[in-house]
């Protein structure tokens, strides 16, 4: 955090290691005193205060989304197919594991179903634990399985009250970060109280429960919690050890429970790197950071199977390049300005140099292409040449990757956080320009003056990293919408502990030569107090009216499909269609699948662009042959992709296969120069005309308003 002190005689502190932290007195050579009785007895009592209100917030936020969960759906009235539909895409497939497991003769046979499954790709035997993050699943069910609770609880229950468990502890997690900043509960009741207000914006829990994120996150807030802790000054050896234990847990945890976890930590060491170039946090406890991140994604490499994706991940070659990078490049925090400017500069290139040949021979030696369709929607989102690539442009058109719409700043706003978090942002960003400009030039001596004293600018390690972090998860989440949830939560915490700290307000106060004790303790908790009073009287209401509204879950055309697949199709039917809509059939009704929504392994990403030529411009033979070659019985047509307008022509399903087929696109608009026109119709339109060259393939067994199902001729 910020603080503004007055000068000391002699030489200044050079690391911020060495400062005392607000809470302790300490000698001038460095021993803690203790506190008077009085103190202590004070400080017990505000403990146990914050803790309960922090357990209190977490639960009354549990209790918020179960209920607004079940007023949107009528959760405990629908019929159990429906239970299972409203678990959306890869939501749906996520639940049908857990699904498995519970149904299974034994835990045995579940773990063997699923080591050996031979359901979710057809003609294929793959295995579950290692492609994909559903260890959550396995625990859950087992734990279902041995507790006496089978009478009292259905299995989807369990599951989703487990979910709505873990924002208790994302929001104790998210209380805690801002009271350790801020030396007082209450920014942490101000944090919860923002996260609760700006709830369509800090989470989607309510409607995506099985989502991955819904697990991680939690305990990505923990090990947050966890790391800011950690970066305090003075703390006991037993208290530093314990602290990295809790670390590792977390770490372990979140990197266990979804897939993206590499690149969320990628960006966590990237802020550390930058801090402890600036000699603003300690590097013996950024190596440790460093050990656990690499730790904790190995221990969970091997859970997975040696996932190779995990390996070849950016995440542990830049780690260990940062490792082999200081062995090689000694005395780097030596030296004036221009002498360690330039010491950084060839340690950042050596740093990025070594991650790339690392990272290269890794993936050289595993042959992986697993995540290559991540880097190249990455390398088209950001103008480095347009692709054809059917993969990368699949993410490019989908909202959720886009660039973070404005109007989420203009409901940011109406809570007062975003117009906070900026001037605390500002605050903070010149507080640590000028610190790493001391800290990077060896000298003590920037002041800020003015008549009566002298004063230095220092800027805790915990709350550099605060910084840092926001910084970059701000920069993820402007570039990608999807991943605002990173950022806007983090958000609610450095908000409120600006607005919560002392050191803060000194600063504020001293530059604006207004400072007494008493002014700032009076600004410290007055300006909290008066912003909950404001979001209690203006949102209370609202949210009290969002809890009255009752709302139902309808979508009979896909009630009716699941459950004519069940009464008419045989168990070991193969089903062809959408990644969407299989992800629900594998869950409702327990059929193979040819393709599923989770998109990390490059075969499964080849075998879905050739199931969806179903609504591209190609033959029936051809369709049918493609069909036939993943063992499909059945194919499912959509209207909804047939006919889509929920994007515009470009970005449409059957322009994206259009285009990489080589075909002009249907409609009004430019086509590239080397587009030709297919010389067959779009088959999903065509199919619907029973003419005889279809028909010889394919016969149509069910439909109604949304959906069509046809049933492949098995030629010799």
């Amino acid at each position: 955090m910020t603080t503004v002190r007055q000068r000391r005689v002699g030489r200044g502190t050079e690391a911020a290691e060495d400062q005392p932290s607000e809470e302790t007195n300490v000698k001038p050579d460095g021993k803690i005193l203790p506190d008077p009785p009085g103190g202590k007895l004070w400080s017990i009592l505000s403990v146990t205060v914050g803790g309960i209100v922090a357990i209190s917030l977490g639960l009354l936020t549990s209790v918020y989304v179960a209920t607004l969960h079940e007023n949107d759906l009528w959760f405990s009235n629908i019929k159990e197919v429906e239970r299972e539909i409203s678990f959306r895409t890869e939501c749906g497939l996520y639940y049908s594991y857990y699904k498995q497991m519970i149904q299974a003769a034994s835990i045995q046979q579940g773990l063997h179903g699923l080591v050996y499954d031979n359901k979710t790709e057809s003609v294929r035997t793959i295995n579950i634990l290692e492609r994909m993050n559903v260890y959550q699943e396995v625990f859950l069910s087992i734990l279902y399985r041995i507790l006496p609770i089978q009478q009292y609880l259905e299995p989807v229950y369990f599951y989703i009250y487990t979910l709505f468990g873990l924002q208790a502890v994302y929001v104790i997690a998210l209380y805690v970060t801002s009271w350790l900043l801020s030396g007082t509960w209450l920014s942490g009741l101000l944090a919860a109280c923002w996260y609760i207000t700006n709830r369509v914006d800090t989470t989607r829990v309510e409607f995506t429960i099985p989502l991955r994120e819904n697990w991680a996150l939690p305990f990505f807030a923990v090990q947050i919690a966890a790391i800011t802790y950690l970066l305090r000054a003075h703390l006991q050896p037993a208290q530093e050890r314990l602290t990295l234990m809790a670390v590792f847990i977390a770490t372990f945890l979140f990197s266990l429970t979804w897939q993206f976890n590499q690149f969320m930590m990628l960006i966590q060491a990237l802020a550390l790197f930058i801090l402890d170039c600036l000699d603003m946090i300690p590097t013996a406890k950024v190596t440790w950071l460093y050990i656990i991140q690499i730790s904790g994604l190995l221990l969970v490499c091997v859970l997975q199977f040696f996932n190779s994706m995990i390996l070849g991940s950016l995440l542990i070659s830049f780690n260990v390049s940062v490792l082999i990078a200081r062995t090689i490049q000694k005395n780097l925090k030596k030296g004036g300005l221009l002498n360690r400017l330039g010491k950084l500069i060839l340690h950042v290139l050596l740093v990025l140099c070594l991650t790339l040949l690392i990272n290269k021979f890794i993936k050289k030696i595993l042959n992986l292409e697993s995540d290559e369709h991540i880097f190249k929607f990455l390398k088209a989102k950001f103008g480095f040449g347009a692709t054809r690539d059917f993969d990368a442009n699949l993410y490019l058109c989908e909202e959720a990757f886009g660039l973070l719409p404005l109007n989420t700043f203009s409901r940011l706003s109406s809570t007062l956080l975003f117009y906070v978090y900026g001037f605390v942002l500002f605050l903070l960003t010149v507080a640590a320009v000028i610190v790493a400009f001391r800290n990077l030039s060896g000298s003590n001596q920037v002041h800020l003056k003015d008549k009566m004293e002298e004063y230095t600018v220092t800027l805790k390690p915990e709350a550099a990293y605060s910084l840092v972090h926001t910084v970059l998860f701000g920069c993820l989440a402007l570039s990608t919408m999807r991943m605002k949830y990173l950022w806007t939560s983090h958000m609610c915490v450095f908000a409120s502990f600006g607005l919560c700290s002392a050191e803060v307000w000194k600063l504020i106060l001293k530059c604006l030569h207004l400072y007494t004790s008493q002014r700032t303790q009076v600004i410290k908790y007055s300006v909290p107090i008066i912003t909950l009073l404001y979001i209690s009287f203006k949102f209370w209401p609202g949210i009290m009216d969002e809890l009255s509204e009752l709302r139902e879950f309808y979508d009979p055309d896909t009630v009716e499909l699941m459950n004519w697949i069940k009464s008419n199709t045989p168990n070991t039917a193969v089903f062809a269609g959408s990644m969407q809509l299989l992800a629900g059939v594998k869950l409702c009704t327990g059929r193979t699948l040819t393709n599923h929504p989770h998109y990390e392994d490059k075969n499964l990403r080849e075998r879905t662009k050739q199931i969806y030529q179903i609504y591209a411009k190609r033959s029936p033979g051809e369709v049918h042959g493609i069909l036939r070659s993943f063992g499909t019985d059945y194919v499912i047509l959509e209207d909804s992709i047939c006919y889509e307008r929920r994007h515009s022509r470009g970005c449409r399903l059957r322009d994206l296969l259009d285009v990489a087929n080589g075909h002009i696109m249907d409609g009004l608009g430019e086509n590239e120069p080397d587009l030709k026109p297919s010389l067959y119709p779009r088959f999903c339109e065509e199919i619907r005309k029973n003419l005889p060259s279809y028909t010889m393939h394919f016969t149509r067994v069910f439909q109604n308003k949304t959906f069509h199902v046809y049933k492949l001729a098995k030629h010799k």
